[in-house]
């Protein structure tokens, strides 16, 4: 079941969208060798329950936390703890909250401290291939053309998709239809239609595609332990193109302003 969205609920799905922004804009200035996931996590609840919003995720399913963080070999679903970040790793985070009766999800791999040029091009070529994705979000274009862009881009460089995780609807729920794959054929699913919110997010790998699901239920990472990188924007079909209505600037001014 798809629900297309009035331009009413695009700006109320946008304005959560933006507290996520600012959630994670929050918590990129304090992302540093040194610091733990935990508190990094207690700082956004704190942040988004200050600003009229409640995590999405905390409770959802049982998941304890307000945030996935996700380091290096974690592809997504990471609990926060009490370990440390180390210089020379990476840190996917993914954040959604819920305000005003709708959803907003956003996601940022970041790099903490000094990073392989290997890992950092892994990085570049997930985020490119995110808007390689969200470019095909076009009115009479498919869900698998948004897919195949994806898939396209990353393989290009040698990498690959998590096939077994993919990017969703979103609205009153965190979760709506239609699904949105990161791999898949041109011309293939769903017609994209006005009003059509989605969030789509690669997951992509350095090494193989395969995953492995741990005990804790949640924690996912890659079966042979390389690098996985997450980025995710929500979007909105309107004016005929995709409109993006998280977005990551604020986050990468607090990543210039540490440099």
């Amino acid at each position: 079941m798809i629900h297309y969205k009035s331009e009413e609920e695009i700006d109320l799905v946008r304005e959560s969208s933006l507290l996520v922004a600012k959630t994670h804009a929050e918590i990129a200035r304090l992302i540093k060798p040194g610091i733990s996931t935990l508190a990094l996590d207690l700082i956004a609840e704190e942040f988004i329950r200050d600003n009229g919003g409640v995590p999405a995720f905390k409770g959802y399913n049982g998941f304890p936390s307000t945030l996935c963080m996700s380091p290096n070999e974690q592809v997504v679903h990471g609990i926060p703890n009490n370990n440390f970040l180390s210089n020379n790793s990476i840190l996917s985070v993914d954040c959604g909250v819920y305000m005003n009766g709708y959803y907003g999800d956003s996601a940022y791999t970041y790099a903490v401290g000094q990073v392989d040029d290997e890992v950092k091009n892994l990085l570049r070529v997930t985020k490119e291939s995110l808007y390689k994705g969200i470019e095909k979000a076009i009115i009479g274009n498919r869900i698998g053309d948004i897919s195949f862009a994806i898939q396209d881009h990353a393989e290009k460089y040698g990498y690959n998709i998590v096939r077994e995780l993919v990017g969703h609807g979103l609205g009153k729920r965190l979760h709506e239809g239609p699904e949105v794959p990161n791999y898949g054929r041109r011309g293939s699913g769903i017609k994209i239609k006005k009003g059509l919110v989605i969030a789509i997010e690669p997951m992509i790998n350095m090494g193989t595609r395969d995953i492995l699901q741990h005990s804790d239920g949640w924690t996912i990472t890659t079966l042979d332990s390389k690098p996985s990188a997450h980025f995710e924007h929500t979007i909105a079909v309107r004016n005929g193109k995709a409109e993006i209505l998280s977005s990551f600037e604020e986050i990468e001014k607090e990543i210039e302003n540490k440099k």
